[in-house]
């Protein structure tokens, strides 16, 4: 009986189930380590591309001079870079904005223009009125009636974070929870028929803000205690999308003091001033692409990137620009570590992520997979994110050559572990480069299917595509696309031990005997099934219209 057991032991062994110990590059480890946190140049890149160039909306000027920017960094470190087009429609941006309230008092309000909204061509007043339009039964309401309006669409928001966590980082406890694998929720596709309902119904409401002669509309912001957390409106910089009148987001307790006002019968005028520029020279927003070339597998790629682009009302430090550093900061500790990689790898830059994924997307249409267009009209007529998946996915060229994906967009709190987007086979794989980074705080592989940012379009193809853990620090509960999204929230350290982990999973990935292992390409799922097909931004999402 012994035997018998013994003679099991060895075939499991040495089957084809068993997988070898990963090998670990302790010295890199130690080279990356004495770089990265004793040499670092982290915050003096993060400083400039926040501070000197500023936000970085799709389509505007200060993009396109981040994508230089980023490029010329990356040539500088001896990579071979250059700046890929595709196909965006126009940008926007804006000079001024103020808002007062002269009626029945004084008063300064915080607020910040929507995205795409048209500008007031100076100081206009209005009488503030409160409407509440979510279809187009309300229209007839209110026809005859807004003349002149600033309206206050939205009702009063209770602060909600006043006795809440405001800064937060993973516990021990909740790091051990975040291993357990979640079964999806059944309801995650739904987000896409809410947001083509809100899609839809926008032009109709547009046109009907413009005939009825409404000067402005203001909503409240999602965050409380001042900040303002504001995104797209308007035309969103599509051409043949209505930009309506224009549109503010107010800071959450002023926004309530206006609709209590008008509730309780007061009149209420505000002033409204807002200056804006739209983009229209150039039809295409750009991604930064650069190669690190490898040597005997050089035709193989390690993938690594975050999203360049931001929202308007801050400076895109926490969202996205901080960990746009922290990749660049990465490559630069293995070259000044001296370390030469067997595969190529790519650093990209991606712009669109806050529209959708358009700069990921495009890449990933152009080298690695495709999907037949929509044969129905009423889904061409859609953004691509709002679309239904076609089937098949036709696998391109660089498809097969592509070993993996890193994307960084979590906040800027330190990295605490990666998601696999349920890939079994790539855990024991990132348990064993964890393992010499514990110390710092790097210890959890989660079996996970995370969403919200670039990873997904590759994903979503086949290719491995990882998202890494970050402490959440302020970023979903004051930053994140808000005007306080600056260099001040960036934290040193955290950028530091993130560029350390990362340029460590960089190298590893980049000299394995093998590339990481696959799931299989995604195929259709049952008829049944499609209503509750993976969401494609259940962490961050990308609503059409509005900021909530």
């Amino acid at each position: 009986m012994r035997r018998s057991i013994f003679v099991l032991l060895i075939l499991i062994a040495t089957g084809p189930g068993f997988a070898a110990e990963e090998p670990v590059d302790l010295d890199a480890v130690t080279r990356i380590r004495d770089e990265g946190f004793h040499r670092s140049q982290v915050m003096d890149m993060a400083q400039h591309l926040t501070d000197h160039i500023g936000p970085r909306l799709t389509g505007s000027p200060q993009l396109k001079a981040a994508n230089e920017w980023t490029l010329q960094k990356l040539e500088e470190i001896g990579l071979d870079g250059r700046l890929e087009a595709y196909d965006f429609d126009h940008g926007w941006s804006y000079q001024r904005s103020s808002l007062h309230m002269v009626a029945p008092q004084h008063q300064t309000l915080f607020a910040l223009p929507e995205a795409w909204t048209p500008g007031t061509d100076g100081p206009v007043r209005g009488r503030a009125v409160r409407v509440k339009i979510e279809s187009e039964e309300d229209f007839e309401k209110y026809r005859g009636q807004l003349q002149g309006a600033i309206l206050l669409r939205d009702d009063v928001r209770v602060p909600e974070q006043i006795e809440g966590e405001l800064f937060s980082r993973y516990s021990q406890q909740q790091l051990e929870d975040y291993e357990l694998y979640e079964i999806p929720d059944e309801r995650r596709g739904e987000w896409r028929a809410r947001y083509r309902k809100m899609f839809e119904f926008w032009p109709k409401l547009a046109q009907f803000l413009i005939d009825e002669g409404v000067v402005a509309m203001l909503e409240v912001s999602s965050r409380d205690n001042g900040v303002v957390r504001v995104d797209r409106g308007g035309s969103q910089g599509m051409a043949d999308f209505p930009a309506g009148v224009p549109a503010l987001v107010v800071a959450a307790e002023q926004y309530n003091r206006l609709v209590r006002l008008v509730d309780d019968g007061v009149d209420v005028e505000l002033e409204i001033d807002v200056a804006t520029t739209f983009h229209r020279d150039d039809p295409h927003a750009y991604n930064t692409i650069a190669d690190w070339n490898g040597t005997d597998l050089a035709d193989e790629i390690v993938m690594v990137g975050g999203h360049l682009d931001s929202w308007h009302g801050g400076t895109g430090a926490t969202d996205n620009g901080g960990n746009c550093t922290v990749v660049i900061e990465a490559v630069r500790i293995l070259k000044a570590a001296g370390l030469q990689p067997r595969r190529t790898i790519r650093v990209a830059f991606w712009s669109g992520e806050e529209q959708g994924y358009k700069g990921s997307r495009a890449y990933v249409k152009e080298y690695v997979a495709t999907r037949p267009e929509p044969t129905d009209p009423e889904q061409l007529a859609l953004p691509e994110s709002l679309r239904k998946r076609t089937w098949p996915i036709i696998p391109l060229a660089g498809h097969a050559k592509l070993s993996a994906y890193f994307n960084i967009d979590n906040g800027v709190g330190r990295i605490r572990g990666i998601n696999t987007q349920e890939n079994a086979a790539v855990r024991p794989i990132f348990e064993a480069w964890l393992e010499p980074l514990h110390d710092l705080g790097a210890t959890t592989v989660a079996v996970r299917d995370t969403g919200g940012t670039d990873h997904q379009p590759f994903d979503w193809v086949g290719i491995p595509a990882f998202q890494f853990i970050q402490d959440d620090l302020d970023y979903m509960t004051r930053t994140h696309h808000a005007a306080i999204d600056t260099f001040d929230h960036l934290p040193r350290e955290d950028m530091m031990q993130s560029a350390v982990v990362l340029a460590t999973f960089l190298w590893h990935a980049a000299n394995r005997d093998e590339m990481l292992p696959r799931k299989p390409i995604p195929q259709q799922p049952p008829e049944e099934r499609e209503p509750t097909e993976q969401a494609e931004a259940p962490a961050k999402e990308h609503a059409p219209h509005g900021n909530h």
